[in-house]
């Protein structure tokens, strides 16, 4: 079952391609005679040359410009990154290979896999048998820091010293059919208590979001036959429960990531909650959202963040936003702290999770 997150903002339309050959010749992609659309089958993109320092080294690369996001040409990846880039007719996908990992794009439905932990993410782009894909959720996903300088207009790649420890997924059902469930486990960390500590932490997490969901897919599924009993001409919808992760921080001691648990009962769309979590990786407690600013300030520094950025972005709010919570939940990247909107918490449905980066110097 594969559940496509309402809040990544996904265009559906498909990609259909024909990779194996040229990618296994390191060339461009060609459709060999296949359906070649985008993700936009009409929109043409200009292909821009982008400067960008990968680890204090220069380049320039082909870039699109799509929506307030920057695509990278896969070939680039290879050049400029040393990543592998490889086509599995069997699954129809590309991979990307670096730094102990595979990112599989599934260019027909926008699905993507760090390994075996299914990510989602917008669909690339298929233009002129070239494959482009979201530079910032890819890099990232494979241990990159990418930032921009406004001054030079420059995009900044920067390998990221991670922790020494791997994530691994566990897949689950929790014994019911309308149920597909992945969670974090950590392995290969020298301290066994410690990595032991957030395992167990991080599984009664999971299955008690995951018992939570069967709840509600017994009720969901209770409703439609009712109704299709008292209106058998409807036809009811499958119920559905999904939970999936990012690892968005691995650095200097701390392990950050966050679930998104999705449930679909009928009706125009399903709801997802999203949960962070933030482990001292010195002890394996959670870290508080003040223990993380490391400022007795934390919720004014917040506030002010969040105040300006809904202002510049001119983010159309339903409740007015006044102040966090002290304890609000959050999570940690590359470039500083996140604080985020639920759905329907501040926001339109279609606004999706709006996410207000704090940058670390700003609780200094």
């Amino acid at each position: 079952m594969t559940n496509i997150h309402a809040h990544r903002k996904i265009r559906k339309t498909a990609v259909s391609l024909a990779l194996a050959a040229v990618l296994a010749a390191g060339g461009s992609l060609s459709p060999a005679g296949a359906s070649a659309e985008t993700h936009e089958a009409s929109a043409r993109y200009a292909i821009t040359p982008q400067p960008v320092t990968v680890d204090g080294s220069s380049a320039v690369i082909p870039v699109i410009y799509s929506e307030g996001s920057t695509y990278i040409g896969l070939r680039a990846l290879t050049e400029h990154l040393g990543l592998a880039i490889d086509w599995d007719a069997g699954e129809r996908a590309a991979s990307v290979t670096g730094r102990g990992r595979t990112l599989k794009v599934y260019p027909d439905t926008g699905v993507y896999t760090l390994n075996v932990n299914r990510l989602y993410g917008e669909l690339p782009i298929l233009q002129d048998g070239s494959l482009y894909v979201p530079l910032r959720f890819l890099l990232e996903r494979l241990g990159y820091g990418v930032s921009y300088d406004q001054a030079s207009r420059t995009i900044e790649v920067e390998t990221i010293q991670e922790n020494p420890l791997q994530i691994v997924t566990v897949t689950t059902d929790g014994g019911h059919p309308l149920v597909d469930a992945q969670y974090p486990q950590i392995e290969g960390f020298a301290d066994t208590a410690v990595m032991g500590k957030i395992n167990e932490t991080l599984k009664k997490e999971n299955e008690a979001q995951i018992a939570e969901g069967i709840r509600q897919l017994g009720e969901a599924e209770k409703w439609n036959s009712e109704l299709k009993t008292d209106n058998p001409e409807i036809e009811t919808p499958q119920s559905a429960y999904s939970a999936s992760y990012v690892v968005t921080y691995n650095e200097n001691g701390r392990l950050s990531l966050y679930s998104d648990y999705y449930f679909y009962g009928g009706g125009a769309h399903g709801s997802t909650v999203r949960q962070g979590y933030t482990f001292d990786l010195k002890t394996g407690e959670l870290l508080t959202l003040q223990e993380a600013a490391g400022s007795k300030d934390y919720v004014g520094i917040i506030n002010r963040e969040v105040q300006k950025q809904i202002g510049d972005t001119g983010l159309y709010l339903i409740a007015p936003f006044e102040s966090v919570e002290p304890d609000r939940d959050y999570f940690l990247t590359h470039e500083g702290l996140v604080i985020y909107f639920q759905q329907y918490e501040y926001t339109a449905y279609a606004e999706g999770m709006p996410e207000f980066i704090i940058p670390y110097a700003s609780f200094k």
